[in-house]
């Protein structure tokens, strides 16, 4: 199969828009928008909005999950132990959103330990991100626009319609614009780790088993591309395959192979970044559980006598690139 293959449903988008039409399209706002977006305000935005274009699906046609169902880790047995999870422990609760599941839905409004958090997963940038929904008083639930800027999803919430950067955490257009929403630590770890670090803890299940194909993955052989699909329009980054994941702490960036070399990069200030083999790559095999081994991340801070986690992200080198023009990859 080669390798820079695009999906045929992906394919599909672009033949039935064209690019060319899609970029018209993404600049003749707000007649194309009104539609769908009447109670979003786009006389105000922070970015020029010809960066915005469709990704193929309506607005919600990629569904967020909204009442979250969990099992018991004892209770799941479709998941390989090596698939990857998204973890989160907030105030003494553990739960796990696999990516089989977040793949399909990429947003999961939920409530853990007492705190509202968006969890969220952009496959076309490997983004997996945890936000607190609660900002300036005001619990926010979120849903998909179906657009992307630099191949990273657009988010919205269904309050005021606000658009919103999922890798920033931003709102970038509408009555929002330029509140950022509270990262929570969080891990992209494989389940046996999950289950091993939490025995205690829950599994988000889909509430629907045969709505999507879960376990399956529809961007076949996308982390091995020599460059991402055709929907990222911006530069690549040099001195670094564009498609390099890359470990994006606090504006800067260690790529994988170094970090897997070292095994433990001591970054300074007290930050700590290691790696462990034994978690599939959910964007390698049409089933995930196949994928190839691209290991466990851990980033934690010394305080004292303890460690705590850190927020971070795994995603490729083009997408830190694209956001962090400039930024600083070590390699």
């Amino acid at each position: 199969m080669n390798k820079n293959r695009i999906p045929i449903y992906i394919l599909a988008a672009f033949v039935f828009l064209g690019l060319a039409d899609v970029r018209a399209w993404a600049a003749s706002y707000p007649e194309s928008w009104d539609m769908d977006w009447s109670k979003t305000d786009f006389s105000k935005t922070s970015i020029d909005l010809s960066e915005i274009f469709s990704g193929g699906p309506a607005k919600d046609g990629i569904p967020s999950i909204d009442q979250p169902s969990f099992l018991p880790v004892s209770e799941i047995d479709d998941l390989g132990p090596q698939e990857p999870v998204i973890a989160l422990h907030v105030n003494g609760e553990a739960r796990a959103y696999p990516l089989r599941i977040m793949m399909w839905h990429e947003i999961v409004n939920d409530s853990i330990g007492g705190v509202p958090v968006t969890v969220t997963y952009c496959p076309l940038c490997n983004s997996s991100i945890v936000f607190e929904r609660q900002l300036d008083g005001v619990i926010l639930d979120f849903g998909t626009t179906g657009k992307l800027r630099n191949s990273d999803l657009v988010m919205y919430d269904r309050q005021t319609e606000s658009w919103w950067q999922q890798f920033l955490g931003e709102a970038i257009v509408g009555s929002m614009t330029g509140k950022t929403l509270k990262v929570i630590p969080s891990r992209l770890e494989s389940f046996e780790r999950f289950m091993k670090r939490a025995p205690y803890g829950k599994v988000l299940i889909p509430g629907a088993p045969n709505m999507r194909h879960y376990g399956a993955n529809p961007y076949v052989g996308y982390d091995s591309r020599d460059v991402p699909y055709g929907f990222f329009r911006g530069e690549l980054p040099e001195g670094i395959d564009a498609m390099v994941r890359v470990i994006v702490v606090n504006g800067e960036a260690w790529s994988l192979p170094l970090l897997s070399k070292a095994g433990v990069i001591n970054a300074g200030g007290g930050l700590e970044i290691s790696w462990q083999v034994g978690q599939n790559s959910a964007l390698d095999s049409n089933v995930i559980a196949n994928g190839r081994d691209v290991g466990n991340i851990v980033v934690r801070q010394r305080q004292g006598d303890q460690w705590r986690d850190v927020a971070h992200d795994i995603t490729f080198a083009f997408v830190f690139n694209a956001f962090h023009p400039g930024g600083v990859i070590h390699q």
